[in-house]
């Protein structure tokens, strides 16, 4: 029976890995994005939205799914708590953390009348440590990474699966700037244990398994894919 998957964050990087490998493991895709239709094959859907505003087109054009992909992030430049303004501060807990909440209030409540469902928020690295980010990324990654445990916690026992992936430094275009001359992918490499940046597909794998209903007796879980940054 084909399975049905919503992805946030679509067009590009994780979220369109995850929906290209949803997709040709015969899952059903619905993916929603601010920018323009990733046109992928298959039994694919794309609406235009952006999460910040309101998401009653959303729920409109898909009342409900099994499988919930909160993808959708945005960085802060590294920047400090006396170098952000208000409004950006602003504007990434509306993509990283309250988005997230609204989309996941609208689907779980749907979960619950069939007692099944399976959520993944998009943690990160910085759900755990500094320096992944500036202070707004870095605190909205720590809410939601608390977000994803107490929902968890309070909806175990109600057929609700709930899980984070945390990965740490990957290749997609929000991490383009640090590509660039004088940027920071090659000391991030270096540092990195395994010496290499994460490619969006090795988070989509995770995700799979995740979606598969073969990880029944995990809950709660944000799974660090960092090639071994957080043992340091």
């Amino acid at each position: 029976m084909t399975r049905t998957v919503l992805v946030t964050g679509v067009s590009s990087g994780i979220g369109r890995a995850q929906a290209q490998l949803f997709l040709e493991n015969g899952y059903e895709v619905y993916g929603i994005d601010k920018r323009e239709n990733p046109s992928l094959a298959g039994a694919f859907h794309f609406l235009r939205v952006d999460i910040r505003d309101t998401l009653a087109p959303l729920f409109d054009w898909l009342p409900e799914v099994e499988i919930l992909c909160n993808t959708a992030g945005k960085l802060d430049d590294y920047k400090p708590l006396l170098d952000i303004s208000e409004a950006e501060i602003e504007d990434i807990f509306a993509v990283n953390l309250l988005a997230t909440m609204r989309i996941t209030r609208f689907y779980l409540a749907k979960m619950l009348e069939k007692r099944a469902g399976i959520i993944i928020n998009m943690c990160s690295i910085a759900s755990f440590l500094a320096g992944g980010g500036g202070v707004a990324y870095t605190t909205s990654k720590h809410a939601l990474a608390g977000f994803t445990k107490q929902l968890a916690l309070d909806y175990a026992d109600k057929g609700i699966q709930i899980f984070g992936l945390a990965p740490g430094a990957v290749k997609t275009a929000m991490t383009a700037n640090d590509f660039e001359e004088g940027g920071l992918a090659d000391w991030v490499a270096a540092e990195t244990p395994i010496k290499r940046w994460l490619e969006p597909e090795e988070i989509a794998d995770v995700s799979l398994f995740l979606a598969s209903g073969k990880a029944s007796a995990m809950q709660g879980e944000i799974l660090k894919i960092d090639g071994g940054w957080s043992l340091k």
